[in-house]
């Protein structure tokens, strides 16, 4: 694992304490007969991005939840416009909410040959559901997934207001997986954009009947209503009886059961979460603070990083290693399209704690000390206020959860 800085910031913690700040550079792993390679730098994630599309020799399908028109959108947008140039067959798909860019800013890549389309549930019932995946798969042989989107924020290093993220890029069998979901996914857009009735019902079927493999690495999804089969059912039988927890989430507001569960492998055995300490949402913050106080009491150790905003989504229960878009809150867990990648590897679990160990030196312990301080009667309203709205219509915030 390569561990050399590749930016450096001095920031403040809430607390005051100067807090000197490295994203690690690229490490690779090799685990269950796959090669991961993950991008915990914001300009390392741009950067194999660009070079996975620019490498694509037939095709690629691409889908994310949020997609700007900036300087990071406009690079990926163009890539994608020269492969279509060179005879590569491009599928991009972007969720109408987080089209931040505006159809018009694909116009370039449909005039290319490739082919533009939106996740759009339009007004009614659907509405609320939103397609929370990002990946791109090249020549249906490598994927990039992960938290990040396509947008300054999730390239730029902290200092310029970049966000901690992570990506990951996959080649290997689940590979194939990707490209079975993405078909899935394509047929359902193409059915909703025609008007066809009870396509919830049709995205909900399409999320309880997936499979996506039983070897020890696994492409799990999740959506709207589904619990059997849904990557949080998975979890949930992990955490049963994991002895170790380590996570890393940018929201924090899962069910009441999932919660106990946490609990519980604090009492048994050893629980680590890191919070957010800045965040996109001032209100994420609120409503985990809001779930602290029985945690520390289970001996769950509660930390919040508070460098830059933070938006990753890691998870590693005993042996076991979760990836990709789905946050610790109510709506990753029973509304959102989500996926996690799972990986049954105790290399690769160490590894991956050892990045949640480099993150956990620059955050702030939160201590029943803390927690004493801050829960003020006035700080609890605001919080069980911020809880109750956090499965409002997305409009509420600025970006919504991302």
């Amino acid at each position: 694992m390569a561990t050399a800085p590749a930016e450096s910031l001095t920031e403040q913690t809430p607390e005051g304490a100067a807090v000197d700040y490295c994203d690690l550079d690229p490490f690779t792993v090799e685990a269950a007969g796959h090669r991961f390679v993950f991008y915990p730098h914001g300009e390392d994630r741009r950067k194999a991005l660009i070079e996975l599309i620019d490498s694509a020799q037939t095709s690629l399908k691409v889908f994310y939840y949020l997609f700007d028109s900036d300087t990071s959108g406009t690079m990926v947008r163009d890539a994608l416009v020269a492969a279509a140039r060179r005879g590569v067959t491009v599928e991009l798909i972007v969720d109408a909410f987080g089209n931040d860019a505006g159809e018009a800013f694909f116009e370039p890549l449909t005039e290319a040959g490739g082919t533009f389309a939106v996740f759009s549930p339009k007004w009614g019932k659907r509405y609320l559901v939103r397609n929370h995946q990002k990946f791109t798969i090249a020549d249906e042989t490598r994927v990039m997934t992960g938290g990040a989107n396509v947008s300054d924020h999730y390239f730029a290093i902290p200092a310029d207001n970049g966000w901690c993220d992570l990506s990951v890029t996959i080649e290997g069998e689940v590979v194939g997986q990707f490209v079975r979901w993405f078909g899935l996914l394509r047929s359902w857009v193409a059915n909703a954009a025609e008007g066809r009735t009870s396509q919830l019902r049709r995205l909900r079927d399409i999320v309880q009947d997936w499979e996506g493999g039983d070897g020890p690495v696994r492409l799990l999804v999740g959506g709207p209503l589904v619990r059997r089969g849904h990557w949080a059912w998975v979890f949930r039988q992990d955490l049963v009886t994991a002895k170790r927890l380590d996570t890393v989430s940018a929201y924090f507001s899962p069910p009441r059961s999932f919660r106990r569960l946490i609990a519980r492998v604090g009492r048994r055995g050893d629980a680590r979460m890191i919070m957010a300490g800045k965040s996109d949402i001032t209100a994420a913050i609120d409503m985990a603070r809001l779930m602290y106080g029985k945690l520390l009491r289970a001996r769950v150790r509660l930390f919040e990083f508070g460098v830059c905003k933070l938006h990753m989504k890691l998870m590693v229960v005993d042996d076991k290693s979760y990836v990709g878009s789905a946050n610790l809150d109510k709506r990753s867990f029973r509304i959102n399209v989500e996926l996690m990648v799972r990986v049954e590897d105790e290399g690769l679990a160490a590894e991956l704690r050892k990045l949640i160990d480099h993150l956990e030196g620059s955050s702030e312990p939160i201590t029943p000390a803390w927690y004493a301080r801050h829960s003020t009667f006035l700080n609890r309203m605001r919080w069980r206020l911020a809880y109750w709205m956090s499965l409002a219509d997305y409009r509420i915030s600025k970006t919504g959860t991302v």
